[in-house]
């Protein structure tokens, strides 16, 4: 699934193609598509006629569209496949079109939601004060924004019982971080992805932030990570973070550290990456 860096290209996308711009109408070709929206495939689209898009907000890897003067926001569930893409109105529709929104300016280009396997999809909600769709208030926020609270998460992480993946994954402690980039911080950090985070030391806990926060912009600088053709931006473009990966992905091939081997072993129904010298398993205590 994508994760921040992806989500992050799109919003970026998506306020330079859409912010301020005012829907004419929506089309829902699929109903599974709007199935959390809990009123229906019509009432989603008759909702967002006439309404002003403002600026594209996200949060982890929640990406929303609000909606001027109306206290609520399109939230957006990329899923595994979704797409939001622009483009023009005269292109031919996509295979797995599954929601078309069009604007009233003379622009000439429209948002469509593409998604091949439907695991993803939008819906309407209302917003809390802080500009936040009301079902993801409960997310916590990302390691690059501003006022992600640093001391706090380390307090959090000696709190639980829990092992340091597990808690990078934890959307309520961190969001954003996900298999892949869980996987490049801690190969940074040196850390094996089974250590109780009751060990880390703030030290540790600053650097594995820092390494977190520095493999997810150098991958918002290049796109992104695609590993296929799903993963793309605005523009239907995919970017090429995977070529500069370091850990995740690369079982068998020499650690670009130390030239050990990496491993994979598998973890939570996904795989972690590591190397076996370099982030050495974490002793059992007796």
């Amino acid at each position: 699934m994508p994760e921040l860096p992806e989500v992050e290209v799109v919003r970026r996308g998506l306020e330079r193609w859409v912010a301020h711009r005012t829907v004419a109408d929506a089309e829902v070709l699929h109903p599974r598509s709007v199935r959390r929206h809990v009123a229906g495939a019509d009432d989603f689209a008759h909702r967002l006629k006439g309404h002003r898009v403002g600026v594209p907000s996200r949060r982890g890897k929640y990406l929303w569209l609000p909606l001027s003067d109306t206290g609520q926001a399109i939230l957006a569930h990329l899923g595994m496949s979704g797409q939001l893409l622009v483009q023009p109105h005269t292109a031919p529709a996509e295979k797995h079109l599954r929601i078309r929104v069009r604007f009233a300016d003379a622009l000439g280009t429209e948002l469509r939601f593409v998604d091949q396997r439907t695991f993803g999809g939008l819906s309407l909600h209302d917003t809390t004060p802080d500009g936040l769709p009301d079902v993801i208030a409960h997310i916590a926020r990302d390691p690059l924004d501003p006022l992600f609270d640093d001391e706090a998460f380390h307090q959090a992480l000696r709190r639980r019982r829990t092992t340091v993946k597990r808690a990078l994954l934890d959307q309520s402690l961190i969001s954003g971080v996900g298999n892949i980039y869980a996987d490049e911080a801690l190969w940074r950090a040196r850390l094996h992805y089974d250590r109780p985070t009751a060990t880390l030391t703030r030290p540790r806990t600053m650097e594995l932030l820092g390494h977190a926060r520095d493999v997810m912009n150098a991958a918002l600088a290049v796109g992104g990570t695609s590993f296929d053709s799903l993963y793309v931006n605005v523009n239907g473009e995919s970017g090429y973070f995977d070529r500069s990966l370091d850990a995740y992905g690369r079982e068998g091939l020499p650690c670009k550290r130390c030239g050990t081997p990496m491993r994979r072993r598998p973890w939570m129904n996904r795989s972690s990456y590591f190397c076996p010298k370099c982030q050495r398993v974490p002793r059992v205590s007796s």
